[in-house]
């Protein structure tokens, strides 16, 4: 990865402005195609397989009339009047009339109609209208919510007070208010103290908000075709804004330390995103699947949430490894810091000596107790999660904003009538198999009322087709009050006593019972999910760490800092300590809050472990000392480590004062949790803990490390393929060998050492498995044991891929299958190198090299022609036939191995090969000990032959 990261890097630098241009166009085009759709955001419950939704499926099916979108028209008489009286009754009776008129509307039930429910208070000052639209809530349109509200205006005439309530009133779009503008200044302020550089400070700022644009783009697009909550883009926003901000942070860093030291511009950038790269695109790619995880939980609008996410963060990443480094390519040397400045002087600072910075004197006084920190941290956070044992999950209860007429009129609900009446169940009955409806409906009503929490339940009310009735129930609690959960429990397990008496099954939902049935599933996820997570890690930083307990230990962490911020988070959101200060209602927590805040922090605990502990890997592999690995590595990942930390906790932070009720708690969630992890965790708990541990923080049992893959994160197999390129370069060659080594460790052929020109011939004399090892690994096949090899100028085994498209092995069969042809022959080697555009390999082509193999050997075309049976031919011919089906790949070498028998090498052979081969084409053949040279054809021997004769370890000792 770290090549190809390389690659890119380089490539963007230059061919900046290329990079630039095409990040704005699809910047405008994603913006311009969502606001063409013109998608709108809707905060849509469901959650299949569930009884409350079943039920509402079925409801939809066979009550239609109750499955449109639901309101509320809520009027109050001033104090000591009554809605009863006559010209407040008049003015509602009217208000009601002008509801019915209005498009859109299916049903219109008043306080005062014949089948109304208790739809007035018991002091009589307040009432409601129920109004049922035709449609679902995306199917209302605004201008049918200006002209419901406009009724309003008739009960105002008369003295009445009136709002309107119910989830068609939800403010579902959003918008960034000043904290948060503050949050992002915030971060600029700590960039700018890191980089002490304003042109610095301003590209990572850049490059986060043009993903965030082009992330909330590409999800209002996806709101035109699907649901999606308003929550998503908010959240898409700040984790995008965080991230974007984060990762660029720490490649700019990477390459401003890097041209402070005298590197030169393009080359520190591309090694910048290949290293620092690497690790953001590795803490991307566990953001993103931690939050793809949401899609196994099985809720839809979390999963578009998850999905939402997950693009903003693969979007901050693609920012960060393209457009950055187009910009630094842009700026030039622009970037290098002055020489004698701050940041010129941390970037030359040796470990030792100098002036000490913050970051290796908070290292050393941990370093003095680590038993000491490793007990404070673990028994702080655990203080801090101990809230967590009273969580309480549960969904927004439909209240609305402060401020909002969705807010007043559950505000008078609630003063006139009682908080349950904000939540009512439905009861569905199936009566197909009851012949006493009513009297059975009643009876059910009445078990129900007997219940504790009921504060009324209405009376039952069948469909047209006399299968199905509803049952209205109020709870006296509140919908989001563990009260009103019991409520739901309870008459669910009078289900199987009612039907056994009455043959009438039931079911329980409404908005409130879709809600606890979410809470409920979302609480029963937790623990499988915060498994799956910590899995993940312990596996992926098994893979980059080789090591058993970095992996343990940071695992371990993540849960200390995620159980800590869910418990910070009940005291202040659901306990309501400082809930003044922050402008916080307190209440249930969100269900998918816990969910969703360890999906994020899970990749952002990882980035921070990456970046501390890899320096000391780095560092011990060197020098094998413990202590000083862990100085080393924190003391020069420290400072951007705790930039990112600050940027991450302002920018979440600043979503808490003013944000939206739903976005308050994650954001909140998701500050304290990061501030929790990097300081607490990563920057004190990581190197105490290491401390400890010492050479055993390193260790691997040998079995895991030969199966585990080697993930280059910080660009050490980078470095040795620049440096062979670097060796290669300077010495222009088609195969450049210098003490390679090939074959497997345990059975080594070699050390081998030539040079062959561009054009050349290199024969490889030896055993069959010796020479066939050295040609196979010279075609990219095999990767060297050893030493530096490099094919075409392209080092191995790092341009492997780059080899193998530049160099074809001739195949040479001994024995033709039967009726296979000259033609067919050399059209599998076209073919298998064809343009995608190209249906079929070219038949002028597959004739042309037929009639070069015919030309090479001297024969007529009627005797070699694309027609002829391979069977047909002798040895000599067949290789001939064999290297021009190789060479219609147009390759730059080609490789042939020629069987032992000294009969199939001949001059003649030979003579024919160097007819055939073009001149700027290099000949690789393998020959037997016996067999005739190349040399005996002077078209070759002027080409420059060279030799190689490798032998295996284990055969020289026998010989």
């Amino acid at each position: 990865m770290a090549l190809l990261l390389h690659r890119i890097g380089r490539f963007a630098y230059r061919r900046a402005w290329l990079v630039i241009v095409a990040w704005v166009v699809a910047l405008g085009a994603v913006l311009g195609t969502g606001v063409a759709l013109g998608g709108q955001l809707q905060d849509s419950f469901a959650i299949p397989g569930t009884e409350s939704q079943q039920a509402i499926d079925q409801l939809a099916a066979v009550f239609p009339q109750t499955a449109g979108a639901s309101a509320k028209a809520v009027v109050e008489a001033p104090e000591g009047e009554s809605v009863e009286s006559a010209q407040y009754q008049g003015a509602i009776e009217d208000m009601e009339s002008a509801l019915e008129d209005v498009d859109g509307i299916a049903s219109v039930l008043g306080p005062f109609d014949e089948y109304a429910g208790d739809q007035v208070s018991g002091d009589e000052r307040t009432a409601y209208i129920q109004i049922t639209f035709d449609g679902q809530v995306t199917d209302v349109t605004p201008e049918t919510l200006d002209e419901v509200t406009a009724t309003g205006d008739i009960g105002t005439d008369a003295g009445l007070q009136v709002a309107f309530g119910g989830d068609v009133f939800q403010e579902t779009s959003f918008g960034l208010t000043i904290t948060e503008v503050f949050g992002v200044l915030f971060a600029a302020v700590v960039l700018i103290i890191t980089f002490g550089s304003l042109l610095a400070a301003g590209m990572p700022l850049l490059t986060a908000l043009v993903g965030v644009g082009t992330a909330v783009g590409g999800i209002t697009i996806v709101a035109a075709f699907a649901t999606v909550s308003s929550t998503a883009p908010m959240l898409a926003v700040m984790i995008g804004l965080a991230v974007g901000i984060d990762y660029a942070l720490f490649i700019l860093s990477r390459h401003r330390n890097q041209l402070a030291r005298g590197q030169d511009p393009e080359e520190s950038a591309a090694e910048a995103v290949a290293t620092a790269g690497g690790a953001v695109v590795f803490a991307g790619l566990t953001v993103i699947i931690a939050l793809l995880g949401l899609l196994v939980v099985g809720i839809p609008f979390l999963s578009v949430m998850g999905v939402g996410a997950a693009f903003a963060v693969f979007i901050a990443v693609a920012g960060a490894v393209t457009l950055l480094p187009a910009l630094l390519g842009v700026f030039g040397r622009k970037l290098t810091p002055k020489p004698g400045s701050r940041a010129h002087r941390r970037a030359n600072a040796a470990d030792e000596g100098g002036e000490r910075t913050m970051g290796r004197r908070w290292v050393d006084l941990v370093l003095k107790a680590p038993v000491v920190f490793v007990v404070a941290v673990v028994g702080l956070l655990g203080l801090a999660a101990v809230p967590a044992l009273s969580l309480d999950l549960n969904l927004p209860n439909g209240s609305g904003e402060a401020g909002s007429t969705q807010r007043e009129a559950y505000e008078m609900i609630d003063d006139g009538f009682g908080p349950g009446y904000n939540g009512p169940l439905i009861v569905t009955v199936d009566i197909t198999q009851t012949t006493d409806i009513f009297d059975d409906l009643d009876a059910i009503g009445a078990r129900i009322a007997e219940l504790d929490d009921v504060a009324y339940v209405g009376d039952g009310l069948p469909n047209e087709t006399v299968d199905t009735a509803i049952i209205q129930v109020i709870p006296e609690s509140a919908p989001d009050s563990p009260e009103t959960k019991e409520l739901v429990a309870s008459i669910r397990d009078l289900a199987p006593s009612i039907e056994r008496d009455y043959g009438t099954p039931i079911a329980v939902t409404g908005f409130t019972a879709v809600a606890i049935d979410i809470s409920n599933r979302l609480a029963d996820a937790l623990v499988p999910f915060a498994l799956i997570v910590v899995g993940l890690s312990v596996v992926l930083l098994l893979m980059v760490f080789r090591s058993v307990f970095v992996p343990i230990k940071a695992a371990l962490g993540f849960l200390l800092s995620a159980f800590g911020a869910i418990g910070a988070t009940v005291a202040i959101f659901q306990w309501g300590w400082f809930a003044d200060l922050l402008h916080v209602e307190p209440g249930p927590i969100l269900s998918f809050l816990p969910i969703l805040l360890m999906a994020v922090l899970f990749g952002l605990a990882m980035d921070y472990e990456v970046f501390l502990v890899s320096g000391m890997r780095e560092e011990f592999v060197k020098t094998k000392e413990p202590r000083t690995s862990i100085v080393h590595g924190f003391q020069h990942a420290a400072r951007v480590v705790t930039a990112a930390a600050l940027i991450m906790f302002f920018v979440f932070f600043a979503f808490v004062p003013e944000g939206s009720g739903v976005i308050k708690g994650i954001a909140f969630a998701l500050a304290i949790g990061v501030a929790f992890d990097a300081f607490l965790v990563r920057m004190t708990l990581v190197p105490a803990a290491m401390a400890l541990a010492g050479t055993s923080a390193w260790w691997l049992p040998k079995w895991l490390a030969r199966i585990l893959p080697d993930v280059d994160i910080e660009g050490e197999g980078l470095r040795a393929h620049l440096e062979q390129a670097e060796w290669a370069a300077a010495r222009p060659a088609a195969v450049n060998l210098d003490e390679a080594v090939f074959g497997l460790p345990e059975r080594p052929i070699g050390p081998l050492a030539v040079e062959v020109p561009t054009g050349g011939v290199l024969v490889v004399r030896g055993e069959a498995v010796d020479r066939r090892v050295v040609a196979a690994s010279l075609a990219g096949r095999l990767a060297p044991v050893s030493g530096r090899v490099a094919v075409q100028g392209t080092p191995l085994p790092t341009g492997a891929g780059r080899v193998m498209r530049q160099v074809a092995m001739a195949e040479v069969a001994s024995d033709a299958p039967t009726g296979s042809t000259v033609g067919e022959l050399i059209a599998a080697r076209l073919d298998a190198t064809r343009p995608w555009y190209r249906l079929a390999p070219s038949s002028s082509l597959v004739r042309e090299w037929a009639d070069r193999a015919a030309t090479a050997l001297g024969v007529d075309r009627t005797r070699l022609g694309v027609d002829t049976p391979l069977s047909a031919l002798g040895a000599e011919a067949r290789t001939v036939v064999a290297v021009a089906a190789a060479l219609a790949e147009r390759p730059g070498v080609v490789v042939v191995d020629i069987d032992d028998d000294p009969g199939d090498a001949s001059d003649e052979l030979w003579a024919a090969l160097g007819r055939l081969l073009p001149a700027q084409v290099t000949l690789i053949v393998g020959l037997g000990d016996g067999s005739c040279t190349p040399d005996a054809a002077p078209e070759l021997a002027a080409r420059g032959i060279r030799f190689i004769e490798p032998v295996s370890r284990s055969l020289e000792a026998q010989r």
